[in-house]
Parts: C-alpha cells; sequence; structure tokens
C-alpha cells in the first residue's frame, strides 16, 4: 500500500467530513437520499425511505477512524433519529438502517437496550417471509423479491446468532437460498426483481423497477449481491454462500469498464442517449469496492483475493480523483458525484446518493484503517 495512496483516501475522507458537517449545520435532523443538481433538499420524489441508516452511518465511520467526540455525538443524535424504525413493516432496508448503526454503537458500547433494537429489528423485517416460494417480500408486493434485500437478510441471522432463534435463521437461510436459485444467474449476474405465484409460491420470472430491462444486470443489484453474500457467510460460515458472492465478484471483475468505474447497467448500450446509454454509476462502484475487500479476505483462492483487492483499490482510486469527487465542484453538497437512483423514474440519475456516500466512505476507511 503507497503512502500517496493512503494520503489521497485521507484527503477524500477529510472532504467528506466537511461535506456531512455542512449538511447536519444547514439542514439539522434531515436525513437526505438523492441530490437535485448537487444539492440534496429539494421538493423530488422519494419512492421510499430507506436511507437514514447511510448518513448517520457516515458519522459513525468518522468515529471510527478518529475517535472524534464530536462526530461520536453526532452519530448518536442521528441514530436515535432512526430508532423508532425497529418496527417500521413499510420497508425491507431494515438492514440498511440498523447495521451501520446500532451494530457500531453496540460494539463500541455493550449496551443492553441498543442490542435490543438491532434484535428486534432483524424479527421485524423476518416479519416479511413468505412460505410459499421460501422468501422475504419486497416493499413492493407480496410476490415480490428484489436483490437489495441480500444487503438487509445479515440483520436477520445476527438476530439468529444473537438469541439462538431457530426460526430466524431457518427464514433467513431460506431467503438467501431462493435469491441464489431464482434470480442469481449461472454468470453470476443478477435480476434486480424475482416474481413468484403467492398461491403456489412458484417462481415465474426476472423483472426489474431500475435496471434495463428484466434479464439484465443493473450494476446496483449485482453489488447488492455481492456484498450481500460475502456479509450472510461471514455470520453463517456456510460455504454454498461465499460461492455465490465470488461467483458475482467474478462476473463483475470481467465486466467492469477499464476505468474501474461501472455504467448503471452492465447491458447497457454505450451508443443509446443518456440517461439509458453509457450513465457512469459510482454508487454500484461503492458498494462493490466496500464488498470486494471483505471477501479478498474471505476466499480461499489466493489469486481471487488478490484480485478482488486490487480490483477494489481500483475502483476507489478512480473514485477519489476530482472527476467523481466533488471536491472541485463549488456549492455541490455530496460527496460523490455520477451516482444513480432510479433512471426510469429520472430520479437522482447523474447525482450524488446517500448509500453511494456510505459505502464510498466505508470502503475508504477499511483501506485506511488497516494501513495504520
Amino acid at each position: 500500500m503507497t503512502n500517496e495512496r493512503i494520503a489521497k483516501y485521507e484527503s477524500a475522507l477529510q472532504f467528506a467530513q466537511q461535506q456531512v458537517a455542512h449538511v447536519v449545520e444547514t439542514y439539522p435532523d434531515y436525513l437526505p437520499i438523492y441530490t437535485e443538481e448537487g444539492k440534496w433538499k429539494h421538493g423530488g420524489e422519494l419512492w421510499t425511505d430507506w436511507c437514514g441508516g447511510f448518513f448517520a452511518g457516515m458519522m459513525w465511520q468518522f468515529t471510527l477512524r478518529t475517535g472524534d467526540a464530536t462526530w461520536r455525538e453526532r452519530a448518536e443524535h442521528y441514530s436515535k433519529l432512526l430508532e423508532h424504525r425497529q418496527h417500521d413493516r413499510d420497508v425491507h432496508d431494515l438492514g440498511f438502517i440498523f447495521l451501520s448503526t446500532y451494530l457500531p454503537w453496540y460494539q463500541l458500547t455493550s449496551d443492553n437496550a441498543i442490542h435490543d433494537v438491532l434484535i428486534q429489528a432483524g424479527r421485524t423485517l423476518a416479519m416479511r417471509f413468505k412460505e410459499k416460494g421460501q422468501y422475504l417480500r419486497s416493499f413492493v408486493s407480496d410476490d415480490s423479491l428484489f436483490i437489495d434485500i441480500m444487503m438487509n437478510v445479515p440483520i436477520i441471522f445476527y438476530a439468529a446468532n444473537e438469541t439462538g432463534d431457530e426460526e430466524l435463521m431457518r427464514k433467513a437461510v431460506a431467503h438467501c437460498r431462493t435469491t441464489r436459485d431464482k434470480i442469481v444467474r449461472a454468470n453470476g449476474s443478477t435480476a434486480h426483481e424475482g416474481m413468484f405465484d403467492l398461491e403456489t409460491g412458484e417462481f415465474l420470472h426476472e423483472s426489474t423497477h431500475q435496471g434495463l430491462q428484466g434479464d439484465s444486470a443493473w450494476a446496483r443489484g449485482l453489488a447488492w449481491s455481492l456484498y450481500g453474500y460475502s456479509k450472510v457467510y461471514a455470520l453463517t460460515q456456510r460455504e454454498e454462500f461465499l460461492e455465490v458472492a465470488e461467483r458475482n465478484a467474478d462476473y463483475w471483475l470481467a465486466n467492469l469498464p477499464a476505468d474501474g468505474v461501472p455504467l448503471w447497467d452492465f447491458d447497457a448500450d454505450v451508443n443509446a442517449p443518456l440517461p439509458f446509454g453509457p450513465q457512469k454509476e459510482s454508487s454500484a462502484g461503492a458498494i462493490a469496492a466496500s464488498g470486494l475487500l471483505d471477501l479478498a479476505k474471505q476466499t480461499k483462492d489466493p489469486a481471487k483475493a488478490e484480485a478482488y483487492r486490487a480490483t477494489a483499490l481500483k475502483m476507489l482510486d478512480a473514485m477519489v480523483e476530482p472527476e467523481y469527487l466533488a471536491i472541485n465542484d463549488p456549492g455541490w453538497e455530496g460527496i460523490l458525484k455520477h451516482g444513480v437512483y432510479h433512471t426510469a423514474k429520472d430520479l437522482g440519475v447523474d447525482e450524488s446518493v446517500m448509500w453511494g456516500e456510505y459505502f464510498f466512505v466505508e470502503g475508504l476507511t477499511k483501506v485506511v484503517r488497516e494501513a495504520k
């Protein structure tokens, strides 16, 4: 690891702290999702409320890296704003909300009240399980499974491990297997959504809300799967899930553009007009980079470990440059440019998006803390 790389990463993290502090001071208690023309507060559609944990989660990442008491205070305050959502049955995103906030908080304090919130969030998410079909339903409808849920199911595994609840474990394992068997493809790419017959539980077909089409490889969905199965393996030590993460990663490595930042969908036509053409998707790159750093330590194959880590660093190297880092963009309130929320709805396209911010900070923090 070169000193020059670490210096760039630390500089990017300092900039991230400045940008988050600006939002805290400018819009107190506001939980952003995506920017419009670089501004976090606007009248655009939310579609679903799933990003609060990423904003508070960045504050926890800053705390872990610096030990700064101000960031710790902010992290606790913004985490408490989310506590009521441990009972939220309207979203499939409780892992996103609580694993980035209450988990680091609990790991620092061993406070049982904080632990209880994590367990309740896992139990609440498990209520989405459909016995017919063996999957956790998405927020959209009962017959819908999203690949995104692979990044949320870890909170059910966490609750199962902490409590010894075998029913929680059964549901979590079943969801991961159904996702693997129905919407993770043999080549390692993934569909965004799987649709099921509610009467029989039979899988019907692949679909999408945010990708190019039902049978395409939406980049962020693949990143969710890669990192999600890596997290599930860490919590279960089940080799079957490590295999899926590696299959996802191998597809990612084989199809990543030479500049190290993915397009919004791996099947996008680079000759088509924007936004459906060659639109970059930095948030997918940030998620995958952080996931690949973990997967590099998990794989049993030394050659894969080296390739996964090298690709993660290549992506982070690209994103700390001013083409993606908003450090030379006066008035831009985000950290990482060229992210995408929802192309078809024209929400947060070529903007900063809160999950991109969080996983970018998380990935950089992993590298910097390890170097020390």
